[in-house]
């Protein structure tokens, strides 16, 4: 055996997009709770000796979801695998992470050993004109490696196996799978499967109603006489356990669904009949669980009216542990969690006025929890889950203040975690989370500063993270991306010297890694989004001849990574993007010709976008950019009938949504379009808006400056950002 296979540590990887997550649940506990049949166990077939159990499985999307590219731990554990199990829908087609496990996988020499599992979508659907967004396939299931390690034109057919209802339908498809993963035919399993299925099946639905018999007789019994209550009352409660334990799992596995409800009301009918009175703590504690594991199964079946009258049943019960103890930390937290799932169960229903009063009475709890032990960091976590789950559902109101309250908080619960625990990558990444959602939030409101000093703090934490793992390429591209965007925001502020710097260096560290593996796409395609952001602000400054030399890296960088996959749909906006800026440096040098070109190359992929996603808000705001560009060119020509359509088209289409909030680049691009229109009356107000947040591009000025209005001063809000970014 060599090497390779000596270090091999799972026996496979899951593959899938985090909005598939309930699917790679399923298939994890699935794929690790199968036995294979003791007669197939041992034998050599193609894929090897057939193991006794499929462990361990690799499935982590939490790691992805706070890094950049796919990180050493994700790559080590594509390296230990020995398949690769990719769940396939139009999310993971589109889904960068997916795309490059695969193709990371394939550089191993592994191709014969992916096994896909369908769940939506249409295989190959890329191939049909409109009906390109059903796709499910990721662009490197469907290609063969090339020799510079990126998908060639050489199409390949991937191994499926699929879940969707009218094809194998879910067992069947978990079967198919294991029969591929394993070498071995599908009906062996199948015939196999059933034969254990039916013995299960027999076995179950016996214990099951043997179980509700005897619980039904213990509860009644349990009133009879004190004396023998309390301990017929923990045999009692010894069966639920299991009738909501391993026999709620076993039945769910073979889909009695119908004795699983049967048994989930037995056991809430139980424990309604019983007392809270003279029973102990942890006894009521039991209740509590088991309760909330019975909310969990009606959730999961879609029953969300059951699901909180058992979550509503268990907060009670905690609520009276809690009253016993009111100064214990530990039963105020479980009271707290228990409100939490009263919380989330009014959320799945829409009922977001009683999702948040259970919300802020979790937080009002674990307040008290943690400041009688402000050492314990697990009461710290759920103080500042409980936090994000209100400003979550006040940011979902539209109550951005009340929101970035609770999101600051949760922020400075992070630090202090990450403070007491630097090492801790969970505390970091939840720390990076928190940032992100302030600064996201507060730049959506107009709060240009705040947003700012989000990301300048984010900015720190990764240059000391960078600084102390120097040969860390991801702590490198995080960095990178975390200065890109505190420069972005800085140039909407006007602050252009301290922009040009964070933006530069993001755009220095992108080329450097390019340098280091050239073949690494996500590098390429930073060094061009942000390329493209340095070539505008230079061109702001009048330094057109460096603008254009970035702008032309930028646009031809993209057009490359466009070239290798039409479809991705995120590199032809970011291209038409790239295409816009560059069109407007040609502008400023006369060079209409050019500008055009560039102009309606990059509106004719915006449009199409657009027609696919009419909801894209970035999308919507880029299209009015592309019009808006397109009526200043026809009106260089002295075209000004055709100007004003293209500038009356965009007003229409932004208004409502620059209306409906106080997002600085909506705003500014509505109150540009209403002064090239000459509407003054209108465009005053909203320029007075932006200037109150700190808003003030050299662009912007100067149309507003071409109009004979004086733009206000924004010097203290200067200071205010300069004291931040010093």
């Amino acid at each position: 055996m060599n090497a390779a296979a000596d270090a091999q540590r799972y026996f496979a990887f899951i593959s899938y997009s985090h909005q598939d997550e309930i699917w790679a649940q399923w298939l994890h506990k699935a794929l690790e709770t199968w036995r294979v049949p003791s007669r197939l166990v041992g034998q050599t077939t193609g894929a090897g000796a057939i193991p006794s159990r499929l462990l361990p499985i690799f499935r982590d999307r939490e790691e992805l979801a706070s890094a950049t590219d796919l990180g050493r731990t994700v790559n080590a554990a594509l390296a230990r695998s020995k398949n690769l199990i990719v769940i396939c829908s139009p999310n993971s087609a589109k889904s960068r992470w997916v795309d490059e496990e695969v193709l990371a996988f394939k550089r191993l020499g592994n191709a014969e050993r992916i096994f896909c599992l369908i769940v939506g979508g249409q295989p190959n659907a890329s191939d049909l004109a409109g009906r390109e967004t059903e796709e499910c396939f990721a662009p490197a299931l469907r290609f063969e490696l090339g020799a510079d390690g990126r998908p060639a034109s050489q199409r390949t057919e991937p191994i499926a196996a699929d879940a969707r209802e009218g094809k194998d339908g879910k067992a069947n498809a978990k079967l198919k799978l294991i029969a591929g993963l394993l070498d071995v035919g599908f009906d062996t399993l199948k015939q196999r499967e059933l034969q254990r299925r039916n013995r299960r099946l027999a076995a179950l639905s016996i214990a099951a109603l043997f179980v509700m018999a005897v619980t039904t007789t213990l509860a009644i019994t349990a009133v009879i006489a004190r004396g023998d209550a309390e301990r017929r009352q923990k045999q009692a409660e010894d069966l639920v356990g299991f009738m909501l334990g391993d026999l709620n799992d076993k039945l769910r596995e073979v889909k009695r669904v119908d004795i699983l409800q049967v048994v989930d009301d037995k056991a809430m009918a139980y424990f309604a009949s019983l007392p809270t009175k003279d029973v102990t703590d942890d006894s009521l504690a039991q209740r509590v669980t088991a309760l909330e594991k019975i909310g969990n199964v009606r959730s999961d079946q879609g029953n969300n009216a059951a699901a909180l009258e058992s979550y509503e049943a268990a907060a009670n019960l905690a609520a009276e542990i809690l009253k016993r103890n009111p100064d214990d930390a530990d039963r105020q937290a479980d009271y707290a969690d228990a409100l939490k799932w009263v919380g989330q169960a009014y959320w799945y229903q829409g009922d977001l006025d009683h999702a948040l009063q259970k919300f802020e009475e979790a937080v009002g709890i674990l307040q008290r929890a943690t400041g009688a032990r402000p050492g314990a960091n697990e009461l710290a976590f759920k103080l500042a889950a409980a936090r994000n789950n209100a400003g979550h559902v006040l940011e979902a109101r539209g109550k951005f203040g009340a929101a970035a309250e609770h999101y600051q908080a949760v922020l400075k619960i992070y630090e202090r975690l990450a403070e007491r625990e630097p090492n801790n990558p969970r505390w970091r990444s939840y720390l990076g989370d928190a940032y992100n959602n302030l600064g996201k939030l507060t730049l959506e409101q107009g709060r240009l500063v705040s947003a700012i000093s989000s990301y300048q703090a984010d900015v720190r934490i990764k240059e000391s993270i960078a600084a102390s793992e120097p040969n860390n390429n991801d702590a490198r591209e995080n960095l990178l991306v975390s200065r890109a965007i505190l420069g972005r925001t800085l140039g909407l502020c006007g602050e252009l010297e301290s922009a040009e710097r964070y933006t530069r260096q993001a755009v220095d560290s992108a080329r450097a890694l390019m340098v280091f593996d050239p073949t690494n796409i996500n590098w390429q395609e930073y060094f061009a989004l942000y390329g493209q952001q340095l070539g505008g602000l230079l061109r702001q400054q009048l330094r057109l001849q460096e603008a254009a030399a970035i702008d032309a890296e930028s646009v031809s960088t993209f057009q490359a990574l466009v070239a290798r996959d039409a479809n991705h749909s995120d590199w032809r906006q970011e291209l038409a993007q790239s295409q816009l800026e560059h069109a407007r440096l040609h502008l400023a040098q006369t060079d209409g010709a050019a500008a055009a070109a560039l102009g309606k190359a990059a509106h004719e992929t915006i449009e199409e976008l657009l027609a696919k996603d009419p909801d894209n808000r970035p999308l919507i705001l880029l299209n009015a950019h592309a019009n808006t560009l397109l009526g200043q060119l026809a009106a260089a020509r002295n075209d000004l009938a055709d100007a004003r359509e293209y500038w009356t088209r965009a007003r229409d289409a932004i208004a409502p949504v620059a209306q409906s909030g106080d997002g600085p680049g909506f705003l500014a691009a509505w109150a540009t379009l209403l002064l090239l229109l000459d509407d003054v009356e209108h465009a005053t107000p909203v320029i007075g808006k932006l200037a109150a947040m700190g808003y003030r591009t050299p662009d912007f000025a100067a149309l507003v400056e071409s109009r004979h209005l004086t733009y206000p001063d924004t010097t203290q809000i200067s200071k205010r950002i300069a004291e931040t970014v010093k």
